[in-house]
């Protein structure tokens, strides 16, 4: 069974996230998608919030599973004997970023392989900042997240 690891911080959970995680569970027989801490960022939603809303959105997937970690994602992959990284690309800019990531992740554990995705093209505009910033002048956010989000985006961000 070929299992792989779609890993972010998901703040909050967007369509292109969720384009990634349909098309990765045609592919793979398992997808782990893992919300990870990132101890450089500081996330508007909890862990407990982002895990929340992407049960929602993935639950139409019999083969997504749904977890968090405060670990390095190597040692999470190791101690879940997982050895394939799914990243999405949105613009050439994430390339570098993620690139770099990948050497990283293979000098740590060289087993491990990152794949790389492109979203979407009418994706490729979307991210979590996006939807965090529109969200917070109460603009409309809907073609942006799953419509099960919106009302907690909305609300995390009333003024």
């Amino acid at each position: 069974m070929k299992t792989a690891v779609y890993p972010g911080s998901f703040d909050p959970v967007t369509n292109g996230h969720l384009d990634i995680i349909r098309r990765a569970s045609k592919i793979f027989d398992k997808v782990v998608v893992s919300v990870f801490v990132n101890k450089t960022k500081s996330n508007a939603f909890s862990i407990e919030e982002r895990v929340a809303m992407l049960e929602k959105v993935t639950a139409e997937f019999d083969n997504v599973e749904i977890t968090s970690s405060d670990k390095l994602l190597v040692h999470f992959m190791t101690e879940n004997n997982i050895n394939i990284i799914i990243k999405g690309l949105r613009m050439i800019s994430d390339f570098e970023a993620e690139f770099q990531m990948a050497l990283a992740n293979r000098e740590q554990c060289p087993e491990i392989e990152t794949l790389f995705m492109m979203t979407s093209s009418e994706l490729s505009h979307v991210s979590s900042s996006l939807v965090r910033e529109l969200a917070s002048y109460g603009a409309d956010i809907s073609p942006l997240v799953p419509p099960q989000c919106i009302d907690a985006i909305y609300n995390k961000f009333k003024r």
